[in-house]
């Protein structure tokens, strides 16, 4: 038998940035058709490493290595045009954010013939036929259509699979994917990773990067758990998901919310001190969680919402959705992009007006109503984005942001709110020593539970959580899922819970509803609808999250 040489072979890899080690001692082998995810959190040096290993550590890195091979390549004596070279020819390279990765101005298919061109000597003609052939190998429908379009014509998916085929443009021997379906719906990223498996079952090694050890568990041979710029854990897949060794690879495994019951904590550590005090006129006991025989909170009827589209008929996004959000529960909201979930909760929220339907709040009319009539009853209807920092002033600091929700807008003296602006972070599990902060220098997990805070600051009933969790890491997703369950468990919230995320839906809602191409498909109690799905699009949701997983 002919032993076929490893693709990736690197021993005491180290990075450093100036006085900064940020990688210290990585060994890694990926062999032909075989493929290894590397695993960890922001800021873990897994995405440096990497870069590393395509000569793209950035400016200043000092990179050095043992053995550092690459395709057969001794990377350590490659100059700038050999990295070029190698680059393409022989090592494929996926990010993350396919729209910001292919250039606006160009076409994909000028973008994949790029790399026939620079790496190839086929004619014109030839490369034409390749890009086509490409774009059929990785799923995308019309090839030919597609080859014409630019990546803002394209959906997530569609731009992914273009940068997938731009990258396997030259059959390289191993292919790099940093975050491939982070920010993919379930069943485009299943898709993602099937294709990403039939490539690696074509004789392709694989590096996979990843911040999730479920998403990888069906597709890596192996897996190097990454953790302060060290592997802490490495070894078969079967091994490192059912029998780790590491408290930090068994406390990434705890911190996935599918499989795990209502209520169940995810994280080691509370989200926020149970003695944390309260802000004045908040409830101090824990209320029984809600039933469905008070009234409703919120209540829609038949919402509908249009946008005009240039040259064409108006894109309907919402219609005919009805709900009811009932006394300290929860109602998830799931479905992929552009299902209409985030439409429906501006409408919700009184922030989009509804073509048909209405919105009643607390048993009064609410999006028929006057903004007039509306803003006294605002304080009773929060929310919380994806984005915190987006939706902070860059001009305030932290006290200032929640001296603002706390006076609804009538000052910003934070120093007229001290005491209620401790109250109100150490009750999200922040030091009050933040107030004077900036939310730009803190983290993302603090800056969500920040944004928690602020919503939390005028008393709310009902709080709007749009894809509160979805760009966190995994242990820090733990830590808000859990603060949420706290919250809701002694203040007596209502959520109305938005995601495409099924396990953090199942994990959090009592009820649920599914919508697809703007209307509700499927409804009802969230164990009835997972565990015995009706409508034939909730059945390939989940079987897109089993894929994964």
């Amino acid at each position: 038998m002919t032993t076929l040489k490893p693709v990736l072979q690197v021993t005491d890899l180290n990075v450093s940035f100036g006085p900064d080690t940020v990688v210290r001692g990585i060994s890694l082998t990926v062999n032909p058709g075989e493929c290894l995810a590397l695993v960890g959190e922001s800021g873990s040096g897994k995405s440096v490493t990497a870069r590393s290993l395509l000569g793209l550590a950035g400016r200043g890195a000092h990179v050095r290595a043992k053995t550092l091979s690459v395709a057969g390549y001794d990377a350590q004596k490659l100059s700038t045009r050999g990295w070029r070279k190698l680059r393409g020819a022989h090592v494929g390279f996926i990010l993350q954010d396919a729209l910001t990765s292919l250039d606006p101005l160009r076409t994909v298919g000028k973008e994949i013939e790029d790399v026939l061109r620079l790496h190839g000597s086929a004619s014109g003609s030839q490369r034409a036929a390749r890009v086509i052939e490409l774009l059929q190998a990785v799923g995308l429908d019309d090839p030919v259509r597609r080859a014409g379009q630019r990546s803002g014509e394209l959906s997530g998916g569609m731009r992914q699979r273009a940068l997938i085929a731009s990258a396997i443009a030259m059959d390289p021997a191993l292919i790099i994917a940093d975050e491939p379906t982070t920010a993919l719906d379930a069943t485009i990223a299943a898709a993602v990773l099937g294709l990403l498996r039939d490539l690696r079952r074509g004789g392709a090694g694989m590096l996979l990067i990843s911040h999730d050890l479920a998403a990888v568990s069906a597709t890596a041979d192996s897996i190097a758990v990454m953790a302060n710029g060290r592997i802490v854990e490495q070894g078969p897949r079967a091994q490192v998901l059912e029998d780790p060794q590491h408290p930090y690879t068994r406390a990434l495994l705890a911190a996935a919310p599918s499989g795990k019951p209502r209520f169940t904590r995810l994280s080691p550590s509370a989200g926020a001190p149970s003695s944390a005090p309260q802000p004045s006129g908040a409830a101090t006991t824990a209320p029984p969680l809600g039933t469905v025989d008070a009234q409703p909170l919120l209540r829609a009827r038949g919402l509908a919402k249009s946008f005009p589209m240039a040259g064409s008929a108006d894109f309907r996004a919402v219609s005919s959705v009805d709900f009811e959000l009932f006394p300290a529960r929860t109602l998830g909201v799931v479905g992929e992009s552009g299902s209409g979930k985030t439409t429906t909760a501006r409408m919700a929220l009184g922030l989009l007006v509804p073509d048909a339907g209405s919105v009643e709040f607390c048993g009064e009319p609410w999006s028929a109503a006057a903004e007039s009539a509306r803003r006294a009853r605002r304080p009773s209807l929060g929310a919380i984005y994806q984005d915190p920092l987006s939706s902070f002033d860059p001009r305030l600091s932290t006290a200032s942001l929640l001296a603002d929700s706390l006076s609804f807008g009538a000052t910003r003296n934070p120093r007229s709110y001290s005491g209620e602006i401790s109250q109100l972070l150490e009750m999200v599990g922040l030091h009050p020593d933040l107030a004077p902060r900036n939310p730009a220098t803190l983290s993302g997990g603090q800056r969500q539970r920040l944004a928690i805070a602020r919503a939390l600051a005028p008393k709310p009933k009902v709080l709007i959580c749009d894809e509160p969790v979805s760009a966190l890491d995994v242990s820090i997703q733990a830590q808000v899922l859990d603060l949420l369950d706290e919250l809701q468990q002694s203040l007596g919230l209502s959520y109305l819970l938005i995601s495409h995320d099924l396990a953090v839906i199942r994990h959090m809602s009592d009820d649920v509803l599914v919508m697809k191409a703007g209307e509700v498909v499927e409804s009802g109690a969230t164990e009835s609808v997972f565990t015995n799905p009706q409508h034939s699009y909730t059945r390939a949701l989940l079987a897109a999250t089993s894929s994964e997983s």
